[in-house]
C-alpha cells in the first residue's frame, strides 16, 4: 500500500472537530437528520440540452436569468459568509502575481493553508475507495456554510427560491454549494452532488453533467470548476467539485493544442479532442458536442475509465463549460515511492487541478519571492505522465469515450489558429435586474 503524508486542507469549520467523533446533531447540519427539513435557498437550473452553436450554449434573447447567478447570488452569498467570519483567513489579502514568461503562471502566497498540525497519511495507490462515514464528510457541515441548493428545474426554467420547499426524504437531487473555509481564491466554493447519498469521490455521468451545468450557469470565463480524484490530491472521500473566480487567464487555457480526434459516422456527437502542446503537464482537451450531454458524457466516460484503471487524474472545466481539460497524473505516486525531487517537495506545493492549470499556491515567502517560469515548469513537469505512458492512456481514453481511430493532425499553431493569438477572456456583463426571484 502506497501512502503519503500531507496536511489535509480544512474545507469546513466542522472538519477538525469531526476527528473526535460525531455524536448526534442538534446543530443544523447537512445530514439526514437536518437537511430534509431545511429551507435552504434553491437555484434551479434549466437542463438545456440544445445544440452547441459555435462552442457556445444557444440561449434565447428573452432567457437571461442565469446572468445574476455568479455575481449576485454565488459571490454575493460568499461575501456574506466572509462578513460573518466563517473563513479561516482573508484570501483577498494574499499576495498574487503573474510570473514573467511565455505563459504567465500565476503565483499566490497563501500561508493560511499551511496549517500547524500533524500530517495525515493518505493512501495514493487506490483511486476508488469506499465511503467511510466515520471520517469527515460533508453531511457534518453546518448549514451556515452552505450558500444554496443547486438542482435541475422541474419546469425547464431557471428560477431562484430564497426559501425553498424542504428536501424530501427520498430525494436524490439535494446537491448543495458550500464555501471552502480555506479558500485558494475569491469565491472559492464546493459543489457537492446528492449530499445525502454519501457518494465517494468518484465521477459518474450524472455528477459530471451537474458540474458542467454549474459552469454554464456562471456564464463567466473567469469562473472555473475543478475536480481532483483520490491519488491526485483530493483528501476528502465524499464526492465534490471545486470552483472559484479569478479574473486572469490560466496558463493552460493559452497553451497550443493539436486536434487528434473527431467522432465520425452514425455516432457523430460533434465532440473534438485535442492534445496539449508545449505545456509541462500532458493532457487532453474536450470541446464542442452537438449537445451539452454529448460533451459531458465524453469526458465522464474518460474519467470513469481512469478511475476503473486506478489512474489518478484532475479535471478543469473552463470557458463557461466550452472547454474541458483532463490530466492523468502521477505525482503522489512518485512521492510515495520516494522518487519525487526533494527540492520540489520542500515547496509543499500540492499539484492538484488549480496548480496544474497554472495557478500555483505557495506557502513560503522565499518561494513566492523567487518564483519563475522555470521553477513553475519544473514543479508541474513532475506531475505529468511520461510520453510513452501518456500515449498508452490516451489510446484507452479515446476508446472509452467512443471515438473511432481516424485522426486529424490539424495543429492549432498553424494557419492563424494558435490559442496564443486569441484575446484573453473577458468577464460577462452581469445584469441583476434580469434574474427571476420566486418567494
Amino acid at each position: 500500500m502506497l501512502t503519503i503524508k500531507k496536511v489535509p486542507t480544512v474545507v469546513s469549520n466542522y472538519q477538525e472537530n469531526s476527528e473526535k467523533g460525531f455524536e448526534g446533531c442538534g446543530r443544523n447540519c447537512l445530514g439526514k437528520c437536518c437537511l430534509p427539513v431545511s429551507k435552504l435557498p434553491l437555484y434551479a437550473f434549466k437542463e438545456d440540452n440544445s445544440n452547441l452553436i459555435g462552442n457556445s450554449v444557444e440561449k434565447s434573447s428573452e432567457e437571461q436569468p442565469q446572468i445574476c447567478f455568479l455575481h449576485n447570488l454565488l459571490l454575493g452569498q460568499w461575501e456574506d459568509r466572509m462578513s460573518r467570519g466563517l473563513f479561516r483567513y482573508d484570501v483577498t489579502a494574499c499576495d498574487t502575481k503573474i510570473i514573467p514568461g511565455r505563459y504567465g503562471f500565476i503565483a499566490q502566497l497563501n500561508k493560511g493553508r499551511h496549517l500547524k498540525k500533524r500530517p495525515t497519511e493518505f493512501r495514493v495507490d487506490k483511486v476508488l475507495q469506499d465511503f467511510d462515514e466515520t471520517k469527515f464528510n460533508f453531511t457534518k457541515v453546518g448549514q451556515e456554510e452552505v450558500l444554496f441548493r443547486f438542482e435541475k428545474s422541474n419546469d425547464h426554467k431557471r428560477r431562484f427560491f430564497p426559501t425553498a420547499p424542504p428536501v424530501t426524504a427520498d430525494s436524490d437531487s439535494s446537491s448543495v454549494v458550500a464555501i471552502n473555509v480555506s479558500p485558494i481564491e475569491y469565491g472559492h466554493v464546493l459543489l457537492i452532488p446528492q449530499v445525502l447519498n454519501c457518494l465517494p469521490q468518484k465521477i459518474d455521468h450524472g455528477s459530471f453533467l451537474l458540474a458542467l451545468h454549474f459552469a454554464i450557469e456562471a456564464a463567466d470565463p473567469f469562473f472555473r470548476v475543478g475536480y481532483n480524484s483520490l491519488g491526485a490530491f483530493a483528501t476528502i472521500n465524499h464526492l465534490h467539485f471545486q470552483a472559484y473566480y479569478l479574473a486572469a487567464s490560466f496558463p493552460v487555457e493559452k497553451a497550443p493544442t493539436r486536434r487528434i480526434m473527431t467522432m465520425k459516422g452514425r455516432e457523430d456527437k460533434g465532440v473534438i479532442i485535442s492534445q496539449l502542446l508545449n505545456y509541462p503537464v500532458r493532457g487532453l482537451v474536450f470541446e464542442g458536442g452537438n449537445t451539452i450531454q454529448d460533451l459531458s458524457d465524453s469526458v465522464a466516460s474518460s474519467c470513469i475509465f481512469l478511475q476503473n484503471n486506478n489512474i489518478p487524474f484532475n479535471v478543469l472545466i473552463a470557458d463557461c463549460g466550452r472547454r474541458i481539460f483532463l490530466f492523468p497524473q502521477c505525482y503522489a505516486e512518485k512521492q510515495a515511492r520516494g522518487e519525487a525531487i526533494q527540492e520540489l517537495l520542500d515547496t509543499q506545493v500540492n499539484p492538484a487541478v488549480w496548480e496544474i492549470s497554472g495557478h500555483i499556491v505557495l506557502k513560503r515567502q522565499e518561494d513566492f519571492d523567487d518564483a519563475s517560469e522555470t521553477c513553475a515548469w519544473r514543479i508541474l513537469a513532475e506531475v505529468s505522465l511520461s510520453n510513452k505512458r501518456f500515449n498508452e492512456v490516451k489510446a484507452h481514453i479515446l476508446e472509452a469515450a467512443g471515438f473511432q481511430t481516424e485522426t486529424e493532425e490539424k495543429n492549432r499553431d498553424h494557419e492563424g489558429e494558435s490559442i496564443h493569438d486569441q484575446p484573453s477572456p473577458k468577464a460577462v456583463a452581469h445584469l441583476p435586474q434580469d434574474c427571476m426571484v420566486f418567494h
